[in-house]
């Protein structure tokens, strides 16, 4: 038996109790009569002790050699510690130890395995498996695993059953680059990593599950940032013979139930906003909602003077930052010189400051007088003691543009509480987007998404304006998981990929497999899809998932722990019947 108890388990009571403990050597404290350990395991800290008095000399040559992160067993006396550690469960308590085995040494590791470290990003990730020896990312493991079990166990209670479906797919033109892996058996074809289960949850429901559900790992080939990886991990779902309103309630339901098992809070409301009020107030589709600074538009009360920069613009925005008037002139041009970094874009910024004795002044005194101000104070709801800032310009870049801005200030003003939840539902998207670069329409979420009811015959028309039967759960201003009410019928399916720009050919060699399941009876179904990844980074009050994946790659892409993606060999090349020119 390596151990009795665990390093998080003895207390007061255990005093007298001889015990077998395992685990790593934290750090050692030598006096030279008396030597101290901190062992250390997934539970806890205990402290050892070694006292040349009480202790054989034998075990105290051996406890003087011991270092950082060496695994030993131990066998000693629990007694009553001098010197209490109230910081931790087991500071009541030390043992003295009465045998001692080294299982395994240690070389010195490359940064201290503490809860501060002095081990930079970059070189926890090459040693992820040191780093995870550290409390606070074990804390982000076990968090996510009781978050999984959470939702695993609550589906589990609503008859969904978790079905697994291939991770060897057939890559599709539609949604984010596909990892491609080629086939051996069949030369010069190739599998693609699945970047979601959507056909085959689709099939499910053709077959009858009527509620499915899978903790399941997608791969997407793009770029990455601090909430994204090229593998993530998604709660994926579909049912069948319901509605919108059938999944908006269910998946309150969960996210409530999360809420409320996690992290202890009750959240009654979860609002309803369409996709065009999102964008007209907070200027993105996932606005957070914890804070106000809401957009007030501006044409009105402010193209009508001789300011050409308004006049000239699409669209003229506002927000009203809290207490803002207290800024200094620096300080404003700081925030100026913020919106017209590259990553924003804008071409400056104009602002107003409401003053106490309810007067304005602004940066365009020389157009606008006071009642034009307040007017614009009107329009974004400012009052006294507020800043009013100002952007204009073609109007879908002056909301991103503002929206950057609005969040920026957030942070700066502390408005951003990780512990307040603020969750929304985001409906009534557009079903088509357009893209520039190849000149036509694209699905917005993906081309299996139905139109609202009654909004089919509009494609012909007006494509821009048909709505799509799609919704958005929004959490504290991030996408935690997104659906629709998908087609279930041939006829309209192909009608959709028309439009998309599918010929039939096309249409029938990548998807006919589910159009042909449309015949057969497919019942009407839809679904939706969280984003496990970060959704336990918001429920942990963080927005990096880096920290709650156990090998997370890099922002290139990369595993650097086990250097992947790395070349193969020539003999696997030529099993694959594949050529490497690097030449080229």
């Amino acid at each position: 038996m390596y151990r009795t108890h665990s390093n998080g388990e003895l207390r007061a009571e255990h005093i007298n109790e001889t015990v077998t403990l395992s685990g790593w050597v934290q750090k050692t404290r030598n006096k030279g009569f008396m030597i101290w350990a901190d062992l250390r395991d997934r539970y806890g800290i205990t402290q050892l002790i070694f006292d040349e008095e009480r202790t054989s000399k034998e075990i105290m040559e051996i406890a003087s050699k011991l270092g950082r992160e060496f695994v030993i067993q131990i066998t000693g006396t629990v007694i009553e510690r001098e010197s209490k550690n109230p910081n931790i469960p087991t500071g009541d308590i030390e043992v003295l130890v009465t045998k001692v085995t080294i299982l395994n040494e240690s070389l010195t590791p490359p940064f201290t395995i503490e809860n501060e470290t002095d081990g930079g990003e970059d070189l926890r990730m090459k040693y992820r498996y040191l780093d995870i020896r550290r409390k606070p990312v074990r804390d982000n493991l076990i968090f996510r695993h009781k978050v999984t079990m959470a939702v695993r166990n609550f589906l589990s209670e609503k008859q969904f059953v978790e079905i697994e479906t291939p991770y060897l797919i057939k890559s599709t033109p539609e949604g984010a680059r596909d990892f491609v892996v080629p086939s051996r058996m069949n030369e010069g074809q190739f599998y693609a990593l699945p970047q979601s289960p959507q056909t085959f949850k689709q099939l499910l429901m053709v077959g009858g599950m009527d509620k499915y559900f899978q903790i399941v790992k997608c791969f997407r080939d793009e770029d990455l940032r601090a909430d994204r990886q090229p593998e993530f991990t998604q709660i994926d779902c579909e049912m069948a013979f319901i509605e919108q309103e059938d999944i908006l309630n269910t998946f309150e339901d969960l996210t409530r139930h999360l809420l409320k098992e996690i992290n202890g809070v009750e959240v009654a409301e979860f609002p309803r906003m369409t996709y065009d009020d999102a964008m007209q107030k907070y200027g993105n589709d996932k606005p957070d909602i914890r804070f106000g600074m809401e957009f007030g538009e501006l044409n009105e009360v402010a193209q009508h003077k001789d300011f050409n920069v308004f006049n000239s613009a699409e669209l003229v925005v506002g927000i009203a930052v809290p207490n803002g008037n207290s800024y200094t002139r620096k300080e404003i041009d700081k925030l100026t010189d913020w919106v017209k970094r590259p990553q924003v874009g804008a071409l400056g910024m104009v602002y107003v400051r409401c003053n106490d004795d309810g007067t304005y002044k602004s940066s365009v005194d020389k157009f606008y007088d006071q009642e034009d101000l307040a007017k614009w104070a009107a329009a974004t709801g400012a009052e006294k003691g507020d800043l009013i800032c100002v952007l204009s310009g073609e109007k879908n870049k002056v909301r991103a543009q503002l929206s950057a801005l609005r969040m920026e200030l957030a942070e700066r003003l502390e408005l951003r509480d990780p512990k307040v939840f603020a969750p929304l539902w985001v409906i009534d998207f557009p079903l088509l987007e357009w893209d520039e670069e190849t000149n036509r329409f694209h699905a917005m979420h993906h081309p299996f998404t139905s139109p609202k009811p009654g909004q089919m015959e509009l494609l012909k028309t007006n494509p821009g304006d048909v709505k799509a039967n799609a919704y958005d759960l929004v959490l504290n201003g991030n996408e935690i998981g997104g659906g629709s009410i998908r087609i279930h019928d041939k006829a309209t399916q192909a009608k959709m990929f028309d439009y998309l720009g599918f010929t039939p050919e096309e249409a029938k060699a990548q998807f006919g497999f589910l159009m042909d399941a449309f015949q057969y009876g497919a019942p009407p179904h839809g679904g939706i899809a969280f984003g496990l990844d970060r959704l336990v980074a918001i429920l942990g009050g963080q927005e990096t998932i880096r920290d709650f994946i156990a090998f997370p790659k890099n922002n290139s892409g990369r595993d650097v722990m086990i250097d992947a993606p790395a070349a193969i060999d020539e003999d696997q090349l030529k099993e694959l019947n594949l050529k490497l020119d690097l030449n080229l």
